[in-house]
């Protein structure tokens, strides 16, 4: 997937490439680093883009904060990271992660396909910066060490392991009157296998990589309910790539959208089946008016981007018209 959106950031250089290589820099976050999937996929590309007349230097990071602002900085052409690091460069595009936003796979589908099509575009631009694909991760699950906490109720006073630079993450554990752990995506799992948090939260690509389930083993659970949908984002400078760049690598995403979702069903598919913790109905009911109940405080205050906050609405509601949601009239 990964190679599919560097092949596509170069594709529209090649034109200019008639002498010397062109040279663009992309860093890329990947939580394992430089033997991690994603940097992996993205290495496989560069001798193919130098056949092409475009010299690929690749970065990787496993702190995501430093990823983004070294790009920030300039001293990336383009940068690979989570949605909600992204926020920063988009608003529009930091909120496809919010709370509850996107139940499931359908969901994200239907939201990936609009915002490929070419009239998206004003929607993933923001300044001097262009989201320029934007391609799945995997639903958000909550990881505990102690498969007793089964309800929200039972959140209260535990420790969970919380992205500090994400204010949603920190709104809902919070509201939960959990305790917040400030954490990174470089650490949070160190903190989780160790015992220093009680709770963490990651998408299923995380489990075996970073080894939550040392932390799961022996008496924890992976609870199967999305508490959001992780992405991945490629942002690009805009005065550094022709105008086409980014819905070039958009259509390249769209097309490879099924081999991410492979990856994703094979990563669920790892972790074992007495692992998961499903919720009954009621429970999951609750989590659902929660989530709900944060992500439109975080709307209030300005954190989510209300037309994208509408636009996942509507998708929900186009998948499932009996959610009690749909009946009003109201766009969150």
């Amino acid at each position: 997937m990964a190679a599919a959106l560097c092949a596509s950031l170069a594709l529209p250089l090649i034109g200019h490439a008639q002498n010397e290589p062109l040279e663009r820099s992309f860093c890329v976050f990947d939580p394992v680093g430089a033997n991690g999937p994603l940097f992996t996929i993205t290495k496989t590309f560069q001798p193919v883009a130098l056949q092409n007349g475009i010299k690929l230097a690749l970065r990787a990071y496993t702190d995501e904060k430093v990823a983004a602002e070294d790009f920030k900085a300039g001293q990336c052409d383009a940068v690979l990271l989570t949605g909600t690091r992204a926020r920063e460069f988009n608003k529009f595009t930091g909120t496809l992660e919010a709370m509850g936003a996107v139940p499931g796979e359908e969901e994200m589908r239907l939201l990936y396909n609009t915002l490929s099509q070419a009239k998206a575009r004003p929607f993933l631009i923001d300044g001097p910066y262009e989201v320029a694909g934007v391609f799945p991760g995997g639903a958000i699950y909550l990881h505990t060490r102690d498969r007793s906490i089964d309800s929200v109720q039972k959140l209260q006073g535990k420790r969970i392991a919380t992205l500090d630079y994400d204010q949603a993450s920190v709104r809902m554990v919070r509201h939960v009157g959990a305790s917040v752990v400030g954490a990174n995506s470089a650490n949070f799992a160190g903190k989780f296998n160790n015992g220093s948090v009680d709770l963490a939260y990651a998408p299923a690509v995380a489990y075996t990589p970073l080894e939550l389930y040392k932390g799961v083993q022996p008496n924890g659970a992976v609870v199967k309910y999305a508490l959001g949908y992780m992405n991945f984002q490629v942002i690009i400078h805009r005065d550094r790539f022709p105008d086409s760049a980014g819905q070039m690598v958009r259509d390249q995403a769209i097309k490879r959208i099924d081999e991410a979702y492979e990856i994703i069903a094979q990563a669920e598919a790892e972790i074992p089946d007495e692992v998961w913790m499903h919720l009954p109905r009621e429970d999951t009911a609750e989590y659902d008016k929660m989530l709900r109940k944060v992500r439109l405080s975080l709307l209030e205050d300005g954190v989510y981007d209300e037309r994208a906050i509408k636009l996942m609405k509507a998708i929900r509601c186009r998948v499932d018209a009996t959610r009690s949601e749909c009946a009003s009239v109201a766009g969150t």
